[in-house]
């Protein structure tokens, strides 16, 4: 059995699209015999969490599965090589900067002994 990285998109619909819209991008680990049955087993996966529920704010959210985006073999990976990159691009550079070393020490104080 080998293991893949998939990549599933999802739109994320609030209030029959009176808000701006959203995707989300989700990264997971599939094993799978081969590349064509990991890509199915993957879009299962993305179909059965599709969901519709009210939010707190009393509006109604939606969950639609786009599709499978990308799926790699992990089996020729190597320490340090690269398996995804995602180009950011905000208006307010230091706010972004800001939050990405926020979610960092949050990492450090929860997992590591030094920070």
């Amino acid at each position: 059995m080998k293991r893949y990285l998939v990549k599933l998109m999802f739109n994320i619909n609030i209030d029959n699209g009176n808000h701006n819209s959203q995707f989300d991008e989700q990264i997971r680990i599939v094993e799978s015999y081969g590349m064509e049955n990991a890509f199915h087993k993957a879009r299962n996966m993305g179909k059965k969490e599709e969901e519709t529920f009210v939010n707190t704010d009393n509006k109604l959210v939606q969950w639609q599965f786009i599709d499978v985006v990308d799926i790699y073999e992990l089996d020729s990976i190597k320490d340090g090589e690269q398996v995804y990159s995602n180009t950011h691009e905000k208006d307010d550079t230091n706010s972004f900067i800001n939050y990405i070393r926020q979610k960092a020490m949050v990492i450090q104080a929860k997992n590591l002994t030094f920070a």
